[in-house]
């Protein structure tokens, strides 16, 4: 496996430094470039980057001020600034940096930049399966009991708020979405943490109503107002919760979308 990169920085020969030294990492592959924050958020917001390599100066909106943004984002990839300033250090990290790296590039301050990011998403994915690996036990233990529980279905979803489980009905749930290894239900203004996995929502709620479009997002088609084009095929879908937040719709999964819809 390898951490999917995005390079921003608005100046060509910083980019072509970044990304000479990052081809000598095994562990990193970088799978786009952008020249500005606007640039940037669009590629994020349609594909599933892992880590941003970011610099801080740039025309319009700063890298501090996209850093803050994708803070918002259902989908949030690590933030690893890199940059000729060293008075931005303490604002790099409110906005969840994993590090602050400074022109001309230290290989050995990359290396272990790129170290710590692997650290995390591992970190994040031995919780998730402490999370899974209790789930079935749970599951295994309850098909000891009565066989007609199999039987019960509500249309409700066990997940997490303030330490409290909820049951939140279908008709509330905007989307579900993947986030760093875990699975979220995002309802009219907050986002609720559940232990199901994508595909065990997708077989759970009414599949007239859910639909999965993108291996990261299953969304309620009832609840999305406007159909966006974007790229090579691809769209998002606005959806009516409070942040009106955009759903992306993979290109594999376009043409369901249009014949479903009927457009």
């Amino acid at each position: 496996m390898k951490l999917k990169a995005l390079i921003v920085d608005d100046e060509y020969p910083a980019r072509q430094e970044l990304r000479f030294a990052l081809n000598e990492f095994n562990n990193v592959e970088i799978v786009g470039e952008a020249t500005n924050a606007q640039e940037a958020m669009a590629l994020i917001k349609a594909l599933d980057y892992q880590v941003l390599f970011l610099d801080i100066s740039m025309p319009g909106m700063s890298g501090l001020d996209l850093g803050a943004a994708i803070q918002e984002l259902p989908r949030r990839p690590y933030i690893i600034f890199v940059t000729a300033y060293d008075e931005y250090a303490v604002k790099a990290f409110d906005v969840n940096a994993v590090d602050y790296l400074l022109k001309p590039i230290e290989v050995a301050r990359l290396k272990r930049a790129v170290e710590r990011v692997w650290k995390l998403i591992q970190e994040s994915a031995s919780v998730s399966a402490e999370a899974a690996t209790g789930a079935e036990s749970e599951a295994a233990a309850s098909n000891g009991g009565q066989s007609a529980h199999s039987q019960i279905r509500i249309d409700r979803i066990p997940a997490e708020r303030q330490g409290k489980t909820v049951l939140v009905a279908e008709s509330d749930i905007f989307y579900a979405f993947t986030e760093q290894d875990y699975v979220y239900l995002k309802v009219f203004a907050e986002k609720l943490l559940t232990r199901f996995t994508l595909k065990e929502l997708e077989n759970r709620l009414n599949p007239a109503i859910f639909f999965r479009t993108h291996r990261c997002y299953l969304v309620n088609l009832q609840k999305v107002k406007e159909i966006v084009p974007f790229f090579n095929g691809t769209y998002n879908l606005v959806v009516e919760d409070k942040e009106n937040s955009e759903v992306p719709v993979s290109r594999a999964q376009a043409k369901k979308l249009r014949k479903i819809l009927g457009f």
